[in-house]
């Protein structure tokens, strides 16, 4: 059973050892922007558990820009109570517990919260490969993005919520 809770900054070690394995360095948060996150937006940092075990996270500041931008990988600012545009930074779940739901509870689960905060989209950055899962969580793919992030393409999603 997947439990869904806050991410604290004793989940540290575990949040950065998933990250690593499920992007390249170039792309791989921090451990330094995940404390800032952790700290700065604990109401939109969130971790999947499965028998007390980290398996999934997902976290994205609120912005007023309707897409993401490169500065929020490394810059962030406490959320606003409402509005704005909610994004994903990081959704990311363990290869062993990959294909069973985690990605989707998770969203889900960031959807509920944004959509009680009144926020007007969920907002984020993917790569090609990943158009067709997001769509089928009912983003709409809007075309390449800007972003440079980690030296590859990616292209921006968007879903509204409210």
């Amino acid at each position: 059973m997947i439990k869904i809770r806050n991410a604290e900054i004793g989940d540290l070690p575990a949040l950065a050892a998933i990250e690593q394995l499920c992007f390249s360095k170039e792309e791989a948060a921090t451990n330094e922007a995940f404390e800032k996150r952790i700290l700065r937006i604990p109401d939109s940092f969130f971790v999947a558990e499965e028998k007390g075990e980290i398996v999934g996270l997902i976290n994205g500041p609120v912005i007023e820009a309707a897409f993401i931008s490169d500065d929020l990988f490394s810059e962030i600012e406490a959320n606003p109570a409402s509005g704005g545009h909610q994004t994903i930074l990081g959704l990311a779940v363990s290869p062993q517990f990959q294909k069973r739901g985690v990605a989707t509870a998770l969203l889900a689960h960031l959807e509920k919260e944004a959509r009680a905060n009144k926020r007007e989209t969920i907002t984020l950055t993917c790569k090609a490969n990943l158009i067709g899962f997001y769509e089928g969580q009912g983003y709409l793919n809007n075309g390449v993005s800007n972003s440079e992030h980690g030296g590859v393409t990616w292209y921006n999603m968007s879903k509204k919520i409210n």
